[in-house]
């Protein structure tokens, strides 16, 4: 007899996972001959970036560091899945506990199916999206995953060199295994933050309906640019102020990735500045339903984290040199606030005083 968790009472994974795997968009044409070259590419690709990412960050992966994997959209989202239920774990026992009547069988499985539905339809949106992820994996094996359907699509969008811009993704994504693999203390620490902030930005009971009144006011608020996403709409200051602290650390890991990719140059990826520049106009230039969807999840926030971190990590570096930078891996105290993204002088001053 299986044993329920929190999560699986309250979120049907296996059915999110289906309905996933069937509303997700098909990727670009290929034959079967030509999907196993482009996996061994993206393989040797990924390969081919630890050395230049290690010299250029300073920073090296233990050996017994698991290797990249190439995954298809259907095998995206199975294994976010099964990490989106060890993450909200915590999430689901406290809803469970705030309920003063534990509901029946035939309610939790429908309440089952229609949270896995969704949770299904977000990961089905996401996994068109994604050209390569770390997955922390809270209770599993972290692995850096790089999507081969998705980065062929967006090669042939652009009109870029494979060779080239296979290489030049796997730059990115091989920075951030670096980061949670040379840093050991780091997975743990962003998972403790994330599953903490996800605990408290669940409404208890007596103010929900405070939170439901305040999330229709403020809807119009979450598809204007600028803004973070329905998340920011329904938090409370101290809420606010603690996604802040988690953005900041997202910003540096995702502009750190950006800026080495780039740093990296014309030796190693001769058409990086025109992937970039092209990448760059593609990021800017989705559509309008898009452009909707991104803003309700945060997702255009997160593009702002490419900019700001980048531009952070660039300000730390030009003053005080790659290894002074690295010093913001010496512990949680080191990492940047959320003030200090916009401002890497005071980090500077702060760290290094």
């Amino acid at each position: 007899m299986s044993v329920q968790t929190p999560t699986t009472r309250y979120v049907d994974w296996e059915f999110a996972k289906a309905t996933g795997r069937r509303l997700v968009a098909a990727g670009p044409r290929v034959t079967p001959g030509e999907a196993a070259d482009v996996v061994a590419s993206v393989r040797a690709s990924a390969a081919r970036a630890q050395a230049p990412v290690a010299e250029t960050a300073r920073l090296h992966a233990p050996g017994d560091a698991p290797a990249p994997v190439v995954v298809d959209r259907s095998t995206w989202i199975s294994l976010n899945a099964d990490s989106m239920a060890a993450l909200m774990d915590p999430v689901m026992s406290k809803i469970a506990a705030s309920q003063k009547r534990v509901p029946g069988e035939t309610a939790r499985a429908i309440t089952g199916k229609v949270s896995g539905g969704e949770a299904g339809a977000l990961l089905a949106f996401m996994a068109g999206k994604v050209l390569g992820q770390y997955d922390l994996a809270p209770d599993g094996t972290p692995a850096l995953m790089l999507v081969a359907p998705n980065i062929v699509q967006v090669e042939r969008e652009l009109g870029l060199d494979p060779h080239d811009f296979r290489l030049w993704v796997c730059m990115h994504e091989e920075t951030h295994r670096v980061q949670f693999t040379a840093v050991p203390w780091l997975r743990d620490h962003m998972v403790e933050r994330v599953r903490t902030l996800a605990v408290d930005l669940v409404p208890d009971p007596e103010s929900l309906q405070e939170t439901l009144s305040r999330l229709a006011t403020s809807l119009p608020d979450a598809v204007k640019a600028g803004g973070t996403g329905l998340v920011d709409l329904v938090a409370t200051p101290e809420q606010r102020r603690a996604l802040a602290e988690v953005t900041a650390v997202m910003s540096l890991l995702e502009g750190h990735a950006d800026v080495v990719m780039d740093e990296v140059g014309p030796q190693v990826i001769p058409s990086v500045a025109h992937i970039r520049s092209r990448f760059d106009a593609r990021r800017k230039g989705a559509g309008a339903v898009d452009r909707l969807l991104r803003r309700l999840l945060g997702l255009e926030a997160k593009m702002r984290q490419y900019r700001d971190g980048a531009a952070f990590v660039r300000g730390v570096v030009d003053t005080v040199g790659v290894e002074g930078f690295n010093r913001i891996w010496d512990s949680p105290e080191t990492l940047p606030r959320p003030e200090e993204i916009d401002d890497p002088a005071a980090w500077v001053a702060r760290v290094h005083a």
